[in-house]
């Protein structure tokens, strides 16, 4: 089994459910706040690099949501610097294992990476990712 550094929004329901499918698989977590994490440009990117800017945000932030940012007409530079001073529009969860780095929770992808529970990987394929609050107050900072 593996040893996941995984990173997430404190309070997020979907996270909670997230690291509840990895610890039941077996898996050992390290969990930090996404929010709280120093980033650099470089720690961010590492996680971010091999996808398209547009699938870098989290598609429930409010600003997302309300069209104030809008993720397929930003450039790399420009995205990257509105990651960094709002952690909140970041796509979570960020994932560790060794060096090989993931965003976002995709069951199949996380089952063929490292593995869930049968039972898991079959149910989860609808919704793994976002909050279960939905709505304005879904992705808000925890307090």
């Amino acid at each position: 089994m593996a040893h996941i550094i995984f990173f997430e929004k404190p309070g997020c329901g979907g996270n909670e459910r997230q690291k509840r499918w990895l610890l039941d698989a077996g898996h050992r977590l390290t969990v930090r706040s996404l929010l709280a994490e120093p980033w650099t440009a470089d720690a961010l990117l590492d996680f971010l690099d091999p996808l398209p800017v547009a699938d870098w945000f989290n598609r429930a932030a409010p600003r997302v949501k309300n069209g104030e940012v809008q993720p397929e007409s930003l450039g790399r530079t420009e995205a990257l610097a509105l990651l960094l001073a709002e952690p909140l529009l970041i796509r979570r969860p960020l994932m560790q294992v060794g060096e090989e780095r993931r965003v976002g929770f995709d069951p199949p992808a996380v089952d063929r990476w490292i593995g869930l529970t049968p039972e898991t990987a079959t149910r989860l394929r609808d919704a793994a990712e976002g909050c279960a609050a939905g709505g304005e107050r879904a992705c808000r900072p925890a307090q």
